[in-house]
């Protein structure tokens, strides 16, 4: 796995995330447990879905 996760692409995933994951806790609702993936693939910064199409939101050196 090569990381195709750029850090504003990281930062909106973390974000993300965690808001979905709160308002599944506050509404008590297992939609919350959704959070897990944009947080997840942001710690291991690889996004399975940009694999396929070549995209990366990472800089080019």
């Amino acid at each position: 796995m090569r990381k195709n996760i750029g850090p504003w692409d990281k930062a909106i995933r973390l974000i993300v995330g965690l808001c979905i994951g709160i308002a599944g806790y506050y509404y008590q609702s297992w939609w919350g447990l959704l959070g897990v993936i944009p947080i997840l693939t942001a710690v291991i910064n690889f996004c399975p879905l940009y694999a396929p199409f070549g995209i990366t939101t990472c800089r080019r050196s």
